[in-house]
C-alpha cells in the first residue's frame, strides 16, 4: 500500500457493510481508509456484511476487525467503542455512514417510520459521537466524518421528508460539534453525497420508478456531469477529510455530487 496518509491511525466505521452486491459508501470508505494505511474497525448491523468488508481489507494486506451492532442502541455502540479502545489504545477516525431512506410524505408516513428514519439517520451519529468524543478529548486529537446527503440542503425529487429532516439535522450537528470541540484538536466534517450509484438506491429508491433502467437514466440525467457518482467518490473525500491534508478544515458540509447542488432542482 503506497498511500500511507493515515498510517498508524484507527478508523472506526459504522455502516461499513453493503446492503447488496457491489460497493456501498461505507464499504468503500472502510477499504479506502485501509488503503491509506489505517487500521479499520468495521461495524454493521449485518455481521456478514461487516465480515465481507473485513475480508477484502485482509486480502489486500490491511488490518481490520468486524463487528455487528445496532448504531441506534447506546449500549451496543458503547461496547464497540470500548472494544476498539481496548484493542488499539486509541481511536483517531470516527466515520458515520449509517443511514436509510424511508419513503412516504408526511400525510402517509407512520409515526413509527418517522421515528425509525430519525433514529437511523441522526440518533446513530449522536450516539457514536457521545461515546467517542471523550476518547478524542483525552487524546487531544481526532476526526469525525459524517455521511449526510444533498437532501440535507435541497429537495432531491423524492418523497422522504424524514430523510430530509434527519440529514439536515446531521449537518447542523456536524457544525455544532466542530465548533464546540475545535479547541480540543478534534475536527468534525460531513460529506453530502448527491446521486450516487450504490446498492442502497436499488433497495430504497427503485420503487419510485417503473424500472431499474428508468431509475438509472433519470438519476444520470439529473447530474450536470451526465452520470451518477460512485461510492469511491465518497470514500476518497472521506480519506482526504480524515488526513492531515485537511488539518485546517472543520465544520464543512462538503457536497460530492458532480455539481448538482448548484443546478436547478428536480420538479
Amino acid at each position: 500500500m503506497s498511500d500511507q496518509r493515515l498510517a498508524n491511525r484507527i478508523a472506526l466505521v459504522f455502516g461499513a457493510g453493503s446492503i447488496g452486491e457491489g460497493w456501498g459508501n461505507g464499504k468503500a470508505a472502510a477499504v479506502a481508509y485501509s488503503r491509506a494505511g489505517a487500521k479499520v474497525v468495521a461495524v454493521d448491523l449485518n455481521k456478514k456484511a461487516a465480515d465481507e468488508t473485513r475480508d477484502i481489507i485482509l486480502a489486500e494486506g490491511g488490518q481490520c476487525e468486524a463487528y455487528a451492532a445496532n448504531a441506534t442502541n447506546s449500549e451496543q455502540v458503547r461496547l464497540i467503542v470500548a472494544e476498539t479502545l481496548a484493542l488499539h489504545g486509541h481511536l483517531d477516525i470516527l466515520h458515520n455512514n449509517v443511514g436509510m431512506a424511508k419513503m412516504g410524505s408526511v400525510t402517509d408516513l407512520s409515526e413509527s417510520d418517522w421515528d425509525l428514519a430519525l433514529a437511523v439517520n441522526l440518533k446513530s451519529a449522536f450516539l457514536t459521537c457521545k461515546h467517542v468524543l471523550p476518547i478524542m478529548q483525552a487524546q487531544k486529537s481526532g476526526c469525525i466524518v459524517n455521511i449526510s446527503s444533498l437532501a440535507a440542503i435541497r429537495y432531491t425529487g423524492y418523497p422522504y421528508p424524514a430523510y430530509y429532516a434527519a440529514k439536515g439535522g446531521l449537518n447542523q450537528l456536524t457544525v455544532g460539534l466542530a465548533l464546540e470541540y475545535a479547541a480540543a484538536g478534534i475536527r468534525v466534517n460531513a460529506i453530502m453525497p448527491g446521486y450516487i450509484d450504490t446498492p442502497l438506491i436499488y433497495k430504497d429508491i427503485s420503487g419510485q420508478y417503473a424500472s431499474r433502467e428508468e431509475m438509472i437514466a433519470a438519476r444520470n440525467a439529473l447530474c450536470p456531469m451526465g452520470k451518477m457518482g460512485s461510492a469511491w467518490d465518497i470514500a476518497n473525500a472521506a480519506v482526504f477529510l480524515a488526513s492531515d491534508e485537511a488539518r485546517y478544515i472543520t465544520g464543512v458540509c462538503l457536497p460530492v455530487d458532480g455539481g448538482v447542488h448548484m443546478a436547478t432542482g428536480p420538479t
